[in-house]
């Protein structure tokens, strides 16, 4: 196998290194582990993993960020560029801006979209180049429409997922349960998360499709405290306009809902202003 691999020319290596990358986001790979699987010389990885970097961010794809230290190497991170994060959300608002989307009592339909493979890829890579300098541990989120997105955008940040439910099962062990306020609805709500979920002192990074006012992130941010954990970022598909002033104090989201008008079928939608804010 080595020997066969020792014949691999530049463009065979750089073809191979560049999709073992991207199909494992966030992982760290050591160039010794790269030369010893392509039989080629350190300095040529190091070389070809120059030529990976320049091509990907020329497209706007990611980068491949080097690693010092001991246990450094080089990983691949997917994300957008400011360009292509405002043309995301532009195609996303003229979508949700569509008449037929507008159901009873000002809601829209979206379900479609949250769990279409190829828009929640899209957005979780906005949500992994935004926060992955946070050092994540793990990404979290609340049954259920967020899952899809936090789903990937873990994968794309490597750390593991946790889904916070509304109840317990009795396959979770003991749990650590909390009640908070409904920003939107001022409902009193439950979260339960199993004690064995999170290890303490964790970086958390908490990612939903939508959010009002505020309650469900708060919620998040008061069940953190109890495994002395910190949340240490918050990834928003689409927050309302409206409040203004929201229960948590900074996040980042994609799109702004300003309003559902039912009877005239418009639906006021745009880019988030944190699109700005964060460079874009």
């Amino acid at each position: 196998m080595s020997e066969y691999m020792e014949k691999l020319h530049r463009n065979e290596r750089i073809s191979a290194l560049q999709r073992i990358l991207c199909d494992s986001p966030g992982k760290v790979f050591t160039l010794g582990m790269f030369a010893d699987m392509l039989g080629s010389a350190k300095s040529s990885i190091s070389e070809d993993i120059d030529i990976i970097r320049g091509a990907l961010e020329k497209q706007g794809l990611g980068t491949v960020e080097t690693i010092t230290g001991a246990s450094g190497g080089v990983r691949y991170l997917p994300m957008y560029s400011g360009e292509e994060t405002l043309k995301l959300a532009k195609r996303l608002c003229l979508e949700l801006g569509k008449k037929e989307r507008i159901l009873p009592g000002g809601y829209l339909y979206m379900l479609d979209m949250i769990y279409n493979p190829d828009i929640v890829s899209d957005i979780a890579k906005v949500f992994a180049g935004r926060f992955y300098k946070e050092d994540i541990d793990y990404v979290i989120t609340v049954e259920t429409k967020g899952i899809p997105l936090a789903f990937m955008t873990a994968r794309y940040m490597s750390v593991p997922l946790i889904i916070v439910r509304h109840y317990n099962e009795a396959t979770d062990g003991a749990s650590v349960n909390i009640n908070y306020i409904s920003g939107s609805s001022k409902k009193i709500q439950t979260m339960v998360l199993p004690l064995r979920s999170l290890k303490r002192n964790s970086r958390l990074l908490f990612i939903d499709d939508f959010m009002k006012g505020g309650g469900t992130a708060k919620g998040i941010l008061e069940l953190s405290r109890e495994f002395e954990c910190q949340v240490a970022g918050i990834g928003i598909m689409i927050q309302t306009a409206e409040p203004l002033k929201k229960l948590v104090g900074s996040w980042f989201s994609l799109l702004t809902l300003h309003n559902v008008d039912e009877d005239n079928g418009i639906t006021g939608i745009e880019p988030s202003n944190c699109l700005s804010i964060s460079g874009v």
